[in-house]
């Protein structure tokens, strides 16, 4: 079907948006500047901040795969990119006040992001339904690789200009590349498939058969299901990456300088992940990347608890950030799969609570459990158990329609009757 629109066009657009939202993952280059200059701060307090802008994240993800529904891609995409770009400004004026920095970049920016994240993710699953698994890895890839570029960006510009100032200037450079990128997003027509492609057999039995409407999605328990795997994969890998840098120089003793090249590789292998394995579900199922991921998540962090090597932290951290980055990627497809794409901005906005739920219950544990312990190790335990049990869910779920169809389905009559 030819429709006049080059959808590589919007792929590049979305890679480059994803990548100025995906800077809130160099947060944790932030985190020590903060409390030298308010020393009355504890990690948890600054911590709390970047919690904030993934919890509304989610909630931004929500009201955006409705508001796509009825203004179009454009539009919203468009305003995540204001709310995004004020958002971290207004963070520069925060000053000693712990309450402003919550309100500016946590909820407004993280709104921000919400509103900008889901709109490549509903936008691009309905104009490549041939590599569905794989352009939601792309759509989604750049988002895990905004800290490498803002990472050491932002830690030049603290040591010149303090971190106040360096918030005002990403906020305005996060605001240009957003809303120039919104200008390139639309919809396809209504039932758009490329031509001569036709569905392959492996494709059509992971596959719904129809499209449901969130409220019908809603009833399903396998909403649920992939929302809790959603949910828990987010909350091991941002509990890592929240508390990169300064985890690295507590468990390692390296200098801030060094820790914040772990935060950039750590965007790269998020940012790969996000690609890789959604490019793998294509070929072994969703269902297997998710039990592989959580797998060798429950080995990374029993091994990570041993480690006193920067190598060996490194090498862990980058894994546990791939597999982070692989959630993203994968889950997309995984809904669509499940549940169609015709309402996933409405069906996946609403599941992106989960990473939000995920970003407060990994990030706060982990904070937490190091004000009251002064180190990492008992949070990187409970997190590797969770991991283990994780592997249940994926293991049973199955797309609904067929699920009930076989349900459904009478016992074959005896031969005879």
């Amino acid at each position: 079907m030819n429709t006049g629109t080059n959808r590589w066009a919007i792929v590049i657009a979305a890679i480059f948006m994803q990548l100025a939202l995906g800077a809130v993952y160099a947060w944790s280059v932030f985190v020590i500047p903060l409390r030298n200059v308010n020393q009355n701060w504890n990690v948890t307090d600054v911590t709390l901040t970047f919690t904030l802008a993934i919890f509304f994240l989610g909630i931004g993800s929500t009201i955006g795969g409705f508001w796509m529904d009825k203004k179009g891609p454009r539009v919203v995409a468009t305003a995540a990119g204001i709310c995004y770009g004020l958002g971290v400004f207004l963070s520069g004026f925060a000053g000693p006040n712990l309450t402003w920095l919550w309100i500016s970049y946590g909820f407004l920016g993280g709104l921000g992001m919400g509103l900008g994240y889901i709109v490549p993710v509903a936008t691009l699953v309905k104009w490549f339904p041939d590599r569905r698994g794989l352009i939601t890895g792309l759509a989604v890839g750049g988002f895990g690789a905004g800290a490498l570029i803002t990472a050491p960006a932002a830690t030049a510009l603290i040591g010149s200009v303090g971190v106040y100032q360096t918030f005002s200037i990403l906020g305005i450079i996060y605001f240009i590349f957003v809303v120039v990128a919104a200008q390139f997003y639309k919809n396809p027509p209504a039932g758009y498939k490329p031509a001569g492609w036709e569905p392959t057999a492996a494709q059509v039995s992971q596959r719904a058969t129809r499209d449901y409407t969130l409220g019908e999605a809603l009833q399903t328990w396998q909403w649920y299901a992939l929302w809790a795997i959603l949910c828990l994969n987010v909350s091991a890998g941002i509990m890592l990456i929240s508390q990169a840098s300064p985890m690295a120089q507590n468990i390692t003793g390296v200098s801030a300088s060094v820790a914040a090249g772990l935060v950039s590789s750590i965007a790269i292998f998020n940012g790969g992940g996000r690609v890789f394995w959604a490019w793998l579900s294509d070929i072994i199922t969703r269902r297997k990347v998710f039990i592989t991921m959580f797998l060798l998540q429950f080995v990374l962090f029993l091994v990570m608890t041993q480690t006193r090597s920067f190598a060996v932290f490194t090498v862990l951290a980058l894994i546990v950030a791939l597999c982070y980055g692989g959630g993203f990627g994968t889950m997309p497809s995984f809904c669509a799969d499940y549940f169609g794409p015709k309402y996933t901005g409405f069906v996946y906005g609403t599941m992106i609570t989960a990473w939000g739920v995920g970003g407060i219950l990994g990030p706060i544990l982990i904070a937490r459990i190091k004000d009251l312990t002064g180190g990492y190790t008992q949070a990187m335990y409970i997190i590797a158990g969770v991991m283990l049990v994780s592997t249940i869910l994926p293991l049973i779920v199955r797309p609904p329609d067929r699920a009930a169809a076989r349900q459904a389905a009478p016992t074959a009559a005896p031969a005879g009757a």
